[in-house]
């Protein structure tokens, strides 16, 4: 159980915990207050995350969601305390992609699974959230304030998290160094660039992102935003597009 997931420490109450040997490379990261933790995503559900969280903190924790997709609320199931934007509150319970696709993309590369994991027996998380998130709130751990920053997009209820103090920029899938996903049924490639450039007003020093490298440059955002306005004035940001290359990262429209 302990060797699927890695933990690494952005500071002394800020961890990140990953799970690399799956090709999504799915970041979840565990924020520490003085009289409560918040767990931002869950992961892909295959391990225990639980297990983990608790060997950082016995404080109580929040989870909150960047976004209602298998690949971020697979642990939820783990915890109490849920929070998601308000516009995906009911995919928790009704997940807007099926299972066989969610397993279809579960498998798409091998992959050395957990001893004691099944895939047969894989589910999607369903559930109730115990609160519901707008753009603005502020989720008080005690002496550490995060910020919702809602940047719909690559889904309706999509968000970020920010630490004003830290100028921390927990981003989801809006900004990763990799493939930028807006061809679902359910994105929207103009809201997505919208939202990069929302998140642009900021005063971040680092991004922490869901998936894949942790060491990104915050001159991503920049960059992103510079490829999805090029995108918009050749009149690209309509799904079915195909997928545009711009060195470390792409675009799938």
């Amino acid at each position: 159980m302990a060797d699927w997931f890695t933990v690494e420490k952005i500071d002394s109450a800020t961890f990140a915990i990953s799970e690399y040997k799956h090709w999504e490379e799915v970041h979840s990261y565990l924020l520490i207050g003085e009289q409560a933790a918040l767990l931002i995503d869950t992961g892909l559900g295959v391990a225990n995350i639980k297990t983990i969280v608790d060997g950082l903190t016995a404080l109580p924790v929040i989870v909150a969601t960047t976004h209602v997709h298998w690949d971020h609320i697979g642990g939820h199931g783990y915890f109490k305390d849920i929070a998601v934007h308000e516009a995906e509150k009911e995919w928790l319970s009704n997940s807007p992609i099926s299972l066989e696709v969610v397993k279809r993309s579960l498998l798409k590369e091998p992959c050395e699974f957990p001893a004691d994991f099944t895939p047969a027996e894989y589910r999607i998380f369903q559930g109730t959230p115990t609160r519901v998130l707008r753009d603005g709130d502020i989720l008080d751990l005690g002496s550490r304030l995060v910020q919702v920053v809602h940047t719909a997009g690559h889904s309706p209820g999509h968000c970020c998290f920010y630490e004003q103090d830290r100028k921390y920029l927990y981003s989801g899938d809006l900004i990763y160094q990799g493939c930028l996903d807006a061809f679902y049924p359910t994105t929207d490639p103009v809201l997505f660039m919208g939202s990069v450039e929302k998140v642009r007003s900021l005063d971040i020093e680092r991004i922490l992102p869901a998936h894949h490298r942790l060491d990104i440059s915050v001159s991503l955002i920049e960059k992103i935003s510079e490829a999805f306005r090029e995108l918009y004035q050749k009149n690209g940001l309509k799904q079915g597009s195909g997928i545009f290359d711009f060195g470390k990262f792409q675009i799938h429209i």
